[in-house]
């Protein structure tokens, strides 16, 4: 290839790329939004194919080693990955270490993913990045792909971008905002890692950022009034002792016999739309292992003799681009649990999740155990459908809403319910030849009704 060097660009000759295949639906990205999608579309009866970048089906579920399936909803297909994928049938407890059935054992639930794919017939390319939409005029044709099979093109009738980060939807030209309204600062990033060696028997397990635990100083200190100080707040000795912007000590309970899953790493300062800063979060986060280790062990009861067995393949990226849609959820809507005419997903439920922009711990303006609306709310339809591009569909943490209605449905049992919904609704407009924005919101709560899903 000729290299054409001018005002700082290569120029590449123009050439021709071959379509590997057409579909009904092409969902973008599988985590628990992307997966839904492509399942509850393939129930439908149409042919889907579901892209991901990486060698793994989940995204932050399973590359990511989330811990736990944090926040909740009823009804709807997150309750069936659930119960496919739980190793206790507990759900007598909620929250953070409540039940142990919303504890997640990565390696099962890929396997539940990759059966429920198998079962709905949908095509998964993996080690597959989608780079760039197919346009005619403001309408999506399909996307370019990268892979080790070469630069190739996939169309579909129905785009369904589940990225997280929006890629094609941005590249389509849907307009958006990254991070908080005011700055655009967004929620730091986390690598999750685990150890073995736990006496879980002796451990503490806080689980929010407001879990005060008071735990034993193995070194008592002197007060200056002659008092002893036996106990310490396990927050501020994080906070204390180590690095910042770590500081922050969130331990999970995993289904294995002294394994803890660890979200305690934490980078700010992070724009997940750039490779660069995924690369600094990675090296930043991963360089604060050891000293969380080592904090452990110096610290914590029970973790005296802990040590690293597993780290995530994936950063996790909570927030980047929120797309301008036919509708905005705000905070407003939530707190008020509103329901909406157009309501596709319902009963979603969690509280105000906002990690601190610049250090450790939760955010001024976050709520956790302090979040009063216990109700759960919904999410319209108008949410999902970007303005002015036609044929696709938004799913996940990318929808169109607010910074702060953000902290709280960008949750993963939240978001496999709005893959459901937006699996069915790209079902309705192949079948109905409508576009998503013409598309009778009605036909999709109608199918959600008979699937047990209601306000």
């Amino acid at each position: 290839m000729e290299i054409m060097k001018k005002d700082g660009f290569i120029r590449e000759p123009e050439k021709s790329i071959p379509i590997a295949a057409e579909t009904d639906v092409l969902v973008l990205g599988s985590g628990p939004a992307g997966v839904s999608a492509a399942i509850q579309a393939g129930r439908e009866g149409m042919n889907v194919i579901l892209i991901e970048q990486t060698g793994d089906i989940g995204g932050i579920s399973t590359a990511g080693l989330m811990s736990h399936w944090t926040g909740n909803t009823k009804g709807g297909i997150y309750e069936e990955i659930l119960n496919r994928s739980a190793e206790n049938s507990d759900n007598s407890a909620e929250g953070f270490n409540g039940g142990l059935r919303q504890v997640i054992n990565p390696e099962r639930l890929k396997t539940v993913y990759l059966e429920m794919l198998s079962e709905a017939h949908v095509g998964i390319r993996l080690y597959t990045f989608a780079s760039e939409p197919i346009m005619e005029g403001n309408t999506i044709k399909g996307v370019i792909t990268e892979s080790k099979s070469g630069r190739e093109a996939i169309l579909a009738k129905i785009i369904i971008d589940a990225t997280g980060d929006g890629d094609i939807a941005a590249k389509a030209g849907v307009p958006f905002i990254l991070g908080r309204e005011k700055d655009s600062l967004m929620q730091p990033a986390t690598l999750m890692f685990k150890v073995a060696g736990v006496d879980t028997e002796k451990a503490v397990f806080p689980g929010a950022f407001e879990d005060h635990i008071q735990i034993p100083l193995k070194d008592v200190k002197k007060l200056s009034d002659g008092k002893e100080e036996k106990t310490a707040d396990i927050q501020k000795l994080g906070e204390e002792n180590l690095p910042a912007p770590a500081g922050h000590v969130l331990l999970y309970r995993s289904t294995l016999p002294g394994v803890v899953t660890c979200n305690m790493t934490n980078c700010t300062g992070v724009d997940g739309t750039k490779a660069e800063d995924l690369t600094k979060a990675y090296i930043t986060c991963r360089f604060q292992m050891d000293e969380i280790v080592k904090f452990l062990r110096t610290y914590v009861p029970g973790f005296e003799n802990c040590y690293i067995i597993s780290s995530a393949s994936l950063i996790g990226i909570r927030e980047t681009r929120h797309f301008k849609g036919e509708e905005t959820i705000t905070e407003d809507d939530i707190l008020q649990a509103r329901v909406f005419p157009d309501w596709i997903v319902t009963k979603a439920s969690f509280n105000f999740d906002v990690h601190n922009m610049t250090g450790n711990g939760l955010d001024a303006t976050g709520v956790q155990k302090g979040f009063k609306q216990k109700k759960g709310y919904t999410i319209p339809y108008g949410c999902f459908v970007p303005v002015n591009i036609d044929n696709l569909y938004l799913a996940g943490r990318n929808i169109s809403g607010t910074h702060m209605a953000h902290s709280n449905y960008r949750v993963m049992p939240i978001c496999a319910n709005m893959g459901q919904s937006v699996g069915i609704a790209a079902a309705l407009c192949v079948k109905n030849h409508k576009k998503p924005r013409e598309l009778d919101y009605r036909l999709v709560q109608e199918k959600l009704i008979k699937l047990g899903v209601e306000p």
